[in-house]
């Protein structure tokens, strides 16, 4: 009988001191920490993948190093997506553990499905080191030309040869 109280003081004990929780939060449809242009959002696209971020904060002895910030978890979640605006469909989990006295740790973490949009999205191995960009009149990118570096300084000359000058003058003129 001493043995099985022994046994469960010692195991109370270890329950005691290694114990964590995880609080599901929050869920939502849409969540963002981003300017959203939401006039562009028939362009939107859903991303294939779920992407997470964390934010976490280090507790040494009972001081803790911070405090948790779900922004930078969102933030973090979308930042891992080229071209994420927002999430979509996910949750927030808040998880906390503590070895009293020793060390601990409490994170937020954000899940959810990157909404891409697509003008933002690029990937710098795709843009030449000299080329030329068509730009049709909302702003959008028709497309990129590699050209070369003699190609580029002769374009560049002409444009500026073409230029009028008093086109320059008028329009420091007008200030």
């Amino acid at each position: 009988m001493k043995s099985f109280k022994l046994n469960f003081v010692v195991l109370s004990l270890t329950a005691l001191i290694f114990n964590s929780c995880s609080h599901r939060v929050l869920d939502f449809t849409l969540i963002s920490t981003k300017n959203v242009d939401l006039s562009k959002a028939a362009f939107f696209e859903k991303g294939k993948q779920r992407v997470n971020g964390e934010d976490k904060v280090h507790i040494i002895i009972f001081i803790p190093t911070g405090s948790v910030s779900i922004k930078e978890a969102v933030d973090k979640a979308i930042e891992t997506t080229p071209g994420c605006v927002a999430l979509l469909d996910g949750v927030i989990y808040t998880k906390f553990f503590w070895i009293p006295y020793i060390y601990g740790q409490t994170s937020a973490t954000v899940e959810g499905t990157p909404l891409i949009d697509k003008s933002l999205t690029y990937v710098p191995s795709d843009i030449p080191a000299y080329g030329k960009m068509e730009i049709d009149k909302y702003g959008e990118t028709k497309g990129i030309v590699k050209i070369s570096s003699t190609e580029y300084y002769a374009l560049k000359d002409k444009i500026a040869k073409d230029s009028k000058e008093i086109r320059f003058k008028n329009s420091l003129e007008m200030k």
